[in-house]
């Protein structure tokens, strides 16, 4: 089983022959590799023999068995086990593109938290009005106030802030410098977001991070869309068989009525079956990930139960047993096993898409919005700059005070609508 025994070039290697090498350099044997008959690990069959690797120590056929072989309480009563050279549990390997979940129908508001949007939101009324109120205000905008109706009306200049989101030319054009620092902030702002909203809603698209629909057991067992198996005779079928929990005894059913269909013999057969159709395979955790790792387009789910260890089978009361533990221990302790363990499971799909992906808060982006903010404050005091040059000027020519003629300009400008109709009105009744 890949990567634990491999045939490459007529000999065989992986980590259990590492392993085996390792243990025989530290404690001076020899040895001679012996492939199992049947292929199993050992199970208890319907005549009361034990089968696989455990059946063979049984019958002396076989001094010790090397491979991920779970220890177990029944293997325990007939063999003895050394001290677990790996960890694992009991873990559920599925094909990713079985189980994507369909996007939500406002899935696009996804890459920014509801707080940014607010911000967005708020930012954009904010800017709109500044662009109404300096317009207003700057007399390089219009030339005649009492007479002229200014282009940069409130609902304008939403029109002209929402043509800049979606990077769109709109009229009105800015004449006046104040009004123009105010919109060029704005584009650059605008700019800026959809950057980081097309970075990040690329990243939500393409990101493996997602919430799985399968978490656990429980959402295994209420699924409809996958068939669920383990190996036929293995620990794992016989720990759910053996489980008081509700849900491990749900589990147990569906495999035991379905055994035909969903159990299968072989790690390799398990893993070739979730390429190949909607079949979601049970077993162990650390073989899971090795698939995982080989085949980019599988994952585990997070959720491991019933945590277990590989150890070494000898025969009881072999003298074997303990000095094999002692060897296990001093390669632990030397880092020799965690060696082991990365040169076996490495891999390029470990990392590969599994970047944690989370909406962009406001913190991401509280320069771009102090920018904002500075460059409004910069538009609204060049407008009032502009009207109190103006002001000055005219103040000088009609001989007033600079703040009358300031304050004169103001109100004219901001109620230019009411004071065009009275102008309207007092034309009219004129004529009439």
């Amino acid at each position: 089983e890949d990567p634990y025994v491999m045939v490459r070039s007529a000999e065989l290697e992986g980590y259990c022959i590492d392993l085996l090498k390792a243990l025989a350099a530290m404690l001076h044997f020899s040895y001679r590799v012996k492939v199992v008959g049947d292929g199993r690990y050992g199970a208890i069959s319907s005549s009361g023999n034990w089968t696989g690797m455990i059946g063979e120590i049984l019958r002396q056929e076989a001094d010790i068995a090397v491979a991920p072989l779970t220890v177990t309480s029944a293997r325990e009563e007939v063999v003895s086990f050394t001290t677990p050279f790996l960890q694992t549990g009991i873990g559920i390997l599925f094909r990713k593109d079985t189980t994507s979940q369909e996007m939500s129908f406002f899935h696009f508001l996804a890459p920014f938290s509801k707080e940014t949007w607010t911000g967005l939101l708020f930012a954009y009324v904010l800017t709109c009005f500044c662009l109404f109120l300096v317009a207003r205000l700057s007399p390089c905008e219009w030339n005649e106030p009492k007479n002229e109706e200014n282009h940069f009306t409130f609902l304008n200049s939403l029109w002209f802030g929402a043509g800049a989101l979606a990077l769109q030319g709109v009229t009105p054009r800015p004449k006046a410098l104040s009004v123009r620092v105010v919109a060029a902030v704005w584009w650059l702002f605008t700019i800026a977001l959809l950057a980081a909203y097309i970075a990040n809603f690329t990243a939500l698209l393409s990101s493996s991070s997602e919430q799985l629909p399968i978490q656990t057991f429980e959402d295994l067992v209420k699924q409809r869309k996958l068939e669920f198996g383990t190996l036929e005779g293995s620990s794992t079928f016989y720990y759910f068989k053996n489980s008081k929990n509700p849900i491990h005894q749900m589990v147990y059913e569906h495999m035991d009525k379905r055994r035909d269909r969903v159990l299968v013999k072989t790690y390799q057969e398990a893993f070739q079956r979730v390429m190949d159709s909607n079949y979601a395979f049970i077993g162990e955790s650390i073989s899971q990930d090795l698939a995982a790792a080989r085949h980019c387009n599988l994952i585990r789910a997070p959720e491991v139960i019933g945590a277990r260890g590989f150890g070494i089978a000898t025969a009881q009361a072999s003298r074997w047993t303990e000095q094999l533990s002692i060897a296990v221990l001093k390669l632990q302790e030397s880092g020799d096993l965690d060696y082991l363990r990365n040169k076996w499971w490495e891999s390029s799909c470990l990392h590969k898409g599994q970047e944690r992906w989370s909406p962009l808060q406001p913190q991401a982006l509280g320069g771009l919005f102090l920018a904002l903010a500075v460059g409004l404050a910069l538009g609204v005091l060049a407008a009032l700059a502009e009207l109190s040059n103006k002001s000055r000027r005219a103040a000088g020519h009609a001989k007033k005070s600079c703040c009358s003629v300031f304050t004169e300009e103001m109100c004219t400008r901001l109620r230019i609508k009411e004071n065009t109709r009275q102008s309207q009105e007092t034309s009219g009744k004129a004529n009439a």
